[in-house]
Parts: structure tokens; sequence; C-alpha cells
């Protein structure tokens, strides 16, 4: 890969994207950049390019930790540091990779010589490398869950602490944060997300020409990278000069009493939590008029502002689509114009004073039902929204009657009846947790106890390689026994490597939840699919709180179908699960055995992570598909060869009415799984869910062995 980074003055389009990317330069204070995007458009390629148009950093020579010599900081490990003259350096760019160890990002101390020498040897992390500079994260979505702690400690406290068994070193790290991902991906954790002061969404260009200049520039690029450089040395430093511009006329930016209110009135309106979004708004605002050259912050600036640092903010849940209703906004801001010279004579102050409240001055008449306010005017209760974000209305909408959703559409399934349109689910829920029996040792999650590098200590052990987290006492145990025989003669206690024990914790894991959801005509009514797509959007909500990864197997007709691969994004499965059409006949069997086939696989690919099968149906197999045979019989043998492979299952019964067959217990007695009905879901009916998951695999187990016997 060559050292010449892509100029970033050479980016094709991606207006938006080169927007947030400058005003951080212009302003580090908004708060870095999260870029959403499909692959393959210029994410990295931007980011990476943008470290060039940051000034030069000035530093104390030699300071490992890149303190200002005008301010060195009292408590750096350099330190201390007497003021005077600085080096010049360039701003750095630092990436931390998805993979990365929390030593590589914190820094590690030599525990050896902190026990025996009592000194502080230290080895800094990249965090200190980002300091005064930019830490970008590819596929930020991705980053474990200890590194996004670490992250987020450091972010909100402008410092870096390492804590090693009483011996601690802070230094500080206030960096410019830049995250990629692919929403496909996966989502990001909301305390991370509101971390970022601005998100920008990208996609390729659909326009020809630009796709092929975009071609055209990256050949070019590839084939000479240093030439292509200097062809563009002009342009960057005519970006880099109005950077350093706009940075000498950020203090002189008047934010005045209007923009203030329009800002305020833009995140009440959106109802935005807590106060971040103002303040990051109010700070890209200001950048945006010392990017434009100007003193005074102006409408155009808070609506930009409000585009760039809202959506991320206005997601309640990760199925929200982010994004701003634009007209809403208008309005908001329209509420509040700006102050400009009236040539025309002021009117007359009205009734209620000079301060246009009145029905004659110059502020909104409230006096008709007409001209409310974007907030139902003042007192008034915001009506529903139609943008993104909203609400969904058509679960809370009167149901159809059932009959009515019985006319055919054309299509048959199978035999089993015509297929239904895809409908709505209805308002998802807050589920108690399902776990997988026993101790994993999968990815770093919140599900299913596992042995993890972060939890609770429950003993020790020799480390296996570098050593990461010491478990004092049994160290200092193993070395007592030979102070003798080391000659030891003073204070300290001479320790070697033989005697240092790693410490064993036990924390959570992610889990592999997949779903096997029945789309058969015997769950084609709207109000029960309805409740059924409900269920399974609760339950993937509470998968992506969890940090699992998520499947999606869908039965109907004369088979199965793996509808979603297993994946960390849980917006694509419910997107799929959205658009989930019903009817025909019930190939439970097959539904069974896509679900052994994917987990199969699945075991190949990511053997350390567990998997928890969650079966959504109401238990009627009347269909054997491809296979032949009995239907219900298959289904049983398919659900017993689970069973046999430990595969931990909860069975959801989808079966109602006043006559029940009973048919889902049959079938999760066979999984050795617990049976939990709709409405048996909801956290607050939930309680001994796990331990029955855990009861039913123990007893199937025991039975499984005396039958061996």
């Amino acid at each position: 890969m060559s050292s010449v980074h892509f100029p970033f003055s050479a980016v094709v389009g991606q207006d938006d994207l080169r927007l947030a990317l400058l005003l951080n330069a212009v302003s580090p204070a908004v708060g870095g950049v999260l870029v959403r995007g499909e692959k393959g458009t210029a994410k990295s390629t931007a980011v990476r390019a943008l470290s060039a148009l940051l000034p030069q950093v000035d530093v104390v020579p030699g300071c490992r930790f890149s303190c200002a010599p005008a301010a060195p900081d009292p408590s750096c490990p350099d330190g201390p540091h007497q003021h005077g003259l600085g080096a010049l350096r360039p701003a750095r760019m630092v990436e931390l990779p998805v993979g990365a160890s929390e030593d590589r990002l914190v820094g590690a101390l030599d525990i050896e010589r902190a026990l025996a020498e009592g000194v502080k040897a230290f080895e800094p992390g990249l965090l200190a490398d980002a300091h005064r500079g930019i830490l970008y994260v590819d596929e930020v979505n991705l980053l474990h869950d200890h590194l996004v702690d670490v992250l987020l400690d450091a972010a909100a406290m402008g410092a870096s602490y390492v804590e090693r068994e009483g011996v601690s070193v802070r230094h500080a790290a206030r960096f410019l944060l830049v995250g990629t991902m692919n929403p496909e991906e996966g989502e990001l954790r909301p305390q991370l997300l509101d971390r970022f002061g601005l998100t920008v969404e990208v996609a390729a260009s659909r326009e020809p020409a630009q796709r092929v200049e975009v071609v055209r520039r990256r050949l070019a690029y590839e084939d000479d990278p240093a030439g292509f450089a200097t062809r563009w040395a002009g342009d960057e430093h005519e970006v880099r000069a109005r950077v350093v511009a706009a940075r000498a006329l950020l203090p002189k930016v008047s934010l005045g009493d209007t923009a203030l209110l329009q800002i305020a009135a833009t995140c009440a309106g959106f109802e935005v939590d807590g106060m971040r979004a103002d303040i990051v708004m109010a700070r890209t605002a200001t950048a945006l008029a010392a990017w434009a050259g100007r003193t005074e912050v102006r409408k155009e600036d808070v609506r930009q502002a409000a585009l760039l640092a809202l959506p991320h903010r206005r997601r309640r849940n990760p199925f929200d689509a982010p994004g701003l209703d634009e007209d809403l906004l208008d309005r908001i801001l329209d509420e509040f114009p700006d102050e400009e010279p009236d040539p025309d004579p002021e009117p007359e102050p009205g009734p209620e004073g000079p301060d246009g409240n009145g029905p004659d001055g110059n502020g909104p008449d409230d006096s008709g039902p007409g001209d409310c306010g974007p907030d139902g005017g003042p007192g008034g209760t915001p009506p529903q929204e139609s943008g993104p974000g909203a609400p969904a209305s058509e679960a809370e909408a009167p149901q159809t009657p059932q009959g009515s959703e019985q006319q055919p559409s054309g299509q048959e399934n199978g035999g089993g009846g015509p297929e239904q349109a895809a409908v709505r689910a209805a308002e998802p829920f807050r589920t108690k947790m399902l776990s997988v029996p026993g101790l994993g040792e999968g990815a770093s999650g919140r599900r299913s106890r596992a042995r993890t590098a972060h939890g609770r200590t429950t003993g020790a052990q020799r480390p296996r390689g570098h050593l990461t987290k010491l478990h004092l006492a049994a160290t200092i145990q193993a070395a007592a026994p030979h102070q003798k025989a080391r000659g030891r003669s003073g204070r300290g206690l001479v320790v070697r490597k033989d005697d240092l024990r790693q410490a064993t914790r036990e924390g959570r894991e992610g889990n592999l939840v997949l779903f096997v959801v029945d789309a058969s005509g015997s769950m084609a009514a709207r109000q029960r699919m309805s409740a059924v797509k409900g269920a399974v959007l609760s339950l993937l909500l509470d998968a992506y709180q969890r940090r699992d990864k998520v499947g999606l197997i869908t039965f109907r007709g004369a088979g199965a179908q793996l509808a979603l691969p297993p994946t960390s994004s849980v917006d694509a499965a419910a997107a799929r699960l959205e658009q989930l059409p019903t009817g025909g006949r019930t190939p439970l069997a097959a539904g069974l055995l896509t679900a052994h086939e994917t987990l199969r696989i699945e075991r190949l690919r990511d053997p350390s992570r567990r998997p928890l099968l969650v079966v959504v149906t109401d238990g009627r197999a009347t269909s054997a598909g491809a296979l032949g045979g009995d239907p219900r019989e298959l289904s049983r043998r398919s659900a017993r060869m689970l069973a046999a492979e430990g595969v931990a299952s909860v069975v959801v019964d989808c079966e109602s009415g006043p006559v029940r067959l009973g048919l889902a217990g049959v079938l999760a007695a066979d999984l050795g799984a617990p049976a939990v009905s709709l409405d048996g879901l909801r956290a607050d009916s939930l309680a001994g869910l796990v331990k029955n998951v855990r009861t039913a695999v123990t007893s199937q187990s025991s039975h499984t062995n005396r039958r061996a016997a």
C-alpha cells in the first residue's frame, strides 16, 4: 500500500461527508464524525486524507504523550515538563483495529518491574498516540464492548487511566473520534453513538458521469500515487489555507440569541434526549459560519447543523430509520426568523406590547387554530410525526376482522391456501433474558455466562502468553516460598516470571440467536401474525442489546428458507421480518432441518459462539415437502436430532382460541425446551424461563442417557 494518501480534494461527490470532516478540522470541539454507508463509498479514503489538512501540532520535544509546551500536562508520565520552546510535527491519524487488545489501546504496564522495583514502566497505547490528533476506527460497530467502554471513558474525561492492582498511570487523551461503519453488519451501542458529534449517510452515486470520474481518478492514483498527489497539491493547499483561516475566525463568530432559540427549539421539537445535541449544534453552526467566512450564525447554519448533529440522536431503538423530517425542521426554524434590516417602517405595537406576541405584533398569532407551530403552539400537545422515527400508527389502528384477510391473491402455496400480504408487526415489548446453559467461551456480549477477559474474578492460572490481568494474591503466594533462596534482603518482593498468575474471570458472552418462524396459512390472520411479528421483533431488540448475532428461517408452503444468514445486523432481520408474507401448508420438519444445517455451518465458521434456537409456531405439521412421509413424525425426529446435539431451544407457542391442540408443547418436549406463549414472553410474565431452559436441557440429557443405558 502506498504511503501517499489519496488527496482529500480529489474525492468525488460525498459533499456531506467532506463538510462534516472539515467542520471538525475547523473546530475539534464539535466532537467527531460517524460515517454510515455501504461498502466502497470512499468512507475510509476521505477520513485518511483529512489528516493532511490539519494544522501542525506544537509538542514538547521527546514527550511520548504530545504535551503542549505552553500548557504541559502536570500528570504526564514523561513529565514534569518545563515551559519552553516546542517542536512542530504533523497531526497524527491513529487507526484502532477492531481486533485490538485493551493493552494496545490504553498502553501496558510492566507488572514484574512494578512489583519488584516499584517503578511505573509504562508503554503508551493508541490513545496516547492520538492525543491532539485523530483516532480513526474503521468498522466501529464491530468493536468489542470492553474497547467501547474505554473509548467512552476517554472521550468523556479527556484522559486515559491505566489501573493494574494499585499501580495507576494517567495521561491526557483528547482526540477527534472518527468512525466508519456499514449498517448491514450491525448497529452501534447508543452510548458510543451519542459521543459522535456529527453523523453522515453516504451512498454510491447513481449518476454514470460521476461514477466514471470516480473510476478515472482512482486508477490514476493507483498508477502513480505521488504524481497524482502532486497534481492535486494546489487544491489541497487551498483547502488547508481555508481551514487555517476558519480556525482563526472561529473565536470571533457571534452566536446570537436568535440562533440559540432556533437550536433549542429544534432539539425540543425533535424530542432529542439530553443537552449534548444542543451543545453540538451550537458548535457546528459556529464552525459553519467560520467556514463560510462570516462572523454571525444564520438560520441556514442552524439548519445544516441539525441535519448533521441530530439524525443519530433521534433513534429510539435500532429499528428506527435514521434521518430528520426536513419539513418539520423548516417549520420550527420559520418560527424564529433571522433578524434582518427592514426597509419599511415597523408597524405600531399591538395590544400585547412591543414584543410582537399579540395579534398585531411580529410574532405568531396564536388566536386561531390554524397558526400552531410545529409542536402544536404554546401549551399544545405535539402531534404525531409523519417522518422517519415517528411511531408506527398501523399497529395502533383498529384491527381488521380476520375474515377480511382471507381474500385470495391468486398464488397458492403447496395447496394450503392463498398467500397473504405481509402485515405490520405489533408494538415491541421488553422481554426477560433467555440464555444458553453452561459456561461458554464465546465473543464478549451480554447474554450467557462465559469465561471472558472482563468480569468478576473467579480464580487464577499461569498465563498463556502475555499477562493481561494480574491476580496479585496468587502471584504473591507463588513467590513467597522462594524469597530466602532468591536472596531477598530488602523490603521489595523478589518476583520472577514463573510466579506471575493470570486472573480468570467470568462475564457474559454473545450468542447466535436463530429464529425459526412459522409463516404458513394457519398463521395468516392479521391479528395473529401481527402479534407474532411483534414478539419476534421484541426478541430481536433484546438480541441487539445483548450483542448477539441473529439469523432468520421461515417455513411455509413446500419448504423452508434461510431468509437471513447469521449476521450482527438486527436491522436486516427486522426488515426481512416486516416483509414476510404468509400462506400455504406447514412444513415444520423442513424448518427444523434448515436450522440444523445452518447451525452446522455456523459452528465451522464461529465455533466458540453458542446457539440459541427460538422456534415460533403453533406446532402444526401438515406438509412433508420434498422429504416425503408423515409430516408429524418427520418434525418430531428433526426436533430430537437437534436435542441430541445439545442445542438450547425455546418454543414460542402461537396457538390461540378456545380449543387448543397443544402441539407446540409436544414439539418443545422433543426439543428438550420450554414452551412459552406469546403473552408469556413479556418481562413481567417470563420469570423462571431461563431456569426452565436449563431444567429442560438437563432433563433431556438425563433421558437420553437412560435410553442409551
